[in-house]
């Protein structure tokens, strides 16, 4: 076939297709006009919300960075001295930046962590704030709270998550600290029971064995003491059950 009767052929071709496109389109050009400007409205919704929700999330890492740059304050007490003939230490930082007290600078810390907490509840920034804020609140004693705000994040978070097995942790020594001795056990006795890879189980162990002692229930102590010697034996908290199963059996004896 010679190159012009295949040009020809091909420019047949288009113009039968082209011709059936416009006999397919023509009767039902509105209708496809409007599902034209129905997807460009959907792409329009979806990228506004996409940007809405980048600005926020840009928004909540602001608030967050705010908190922690007061919760990571330095301490300098007001009675520190520098080098010889220098002005008190907390003197020479003009105090920029530093607190005089550990709870100063909690209670500076918290209502920041608890903005960034409640602008954001249920992205990663509010999430690590309302941990954070949880931690202040129980290293200043107000335990209730702590316990509540380490709640939140679990359910937040959820309890598989990493804060949320931190929460966790810190929900049952907040507890302990409270007194509720009992629901602090029955918490770690839980975690205990995962042996999850994830957990610190020797770190639990121990605080599970110092509920027993400081509740008097020698044999639960005794028995957890001795599964940080046997099940962990590089625990660093090793010398402190072997040294708590010595003090156990020299009362017993």
């Amino acid at each position: 076939m010679k190159h012009n009767e295949r040009h020809h052929l091909k420019d047949n071709e288009l113009a039968k297709a082209l011709t059936g496109a416009q006999e397919f389109v023509g009767p039902r050009a509105k209708t496809i006009g409007l599902a034209v400007v129905g997807i460009l409205v959907i792409a329009g919704l979806a990228g506004g919300f996409m940007l809405m929700r980048q600005r926020s999330q840009s928004r909540g890492q602001e608030l967050l960075a705010e908190a922690l740059v007061a919760l990571d304050a330095r301490v300098v007490p007001a009675s520190a001295a520098g080098a010889e003939g220098d002005a008190p230490a907390a003197a020479q930082f003009n105090a920029t930046g530093t607190f005089s007290t550990e709870a100063a600078k909690l209670n500076a810390a918290l209502p920041k962590l608890k903005a960034a907490a409640e602008a954001y509840p249920d992205q990663a920034a509010g999430i690590t704030a309302r941990y954070h804020m949880a931690g202040a609140l129980a290293a200043l004693g107000r335990h209730a709270e702590a316990i509540t705000a380490f709640d939140d994040v679990q359910q937040r978070a959820g309890g598989n998550s990493l804060y949320g097995r931190m929460a966790r942790l810190g929900k049952a020594d907040a507890q302990a600290k409270a007194g509720q001795l009992d629901d602090a056990i029955a918490s770690w006795k839980t975690m205990v029971a995962q042996d999850s890879s994830e957990l610190p189980v020797d770190a639990i162990l121990i605080e599970l064995a110092r509920a027993y002692v400081t509740k008097g229930n020698t044999a639960e102590a005794k028995q957890t003491f001795t599964q940080i010697v046997d099940q962990h034996p590089d625990s660093p908290y090793v010398a402190e059950a072997r040294a708590g199963l010595d003090t156990l059996n020299a009362a017993a004896s």
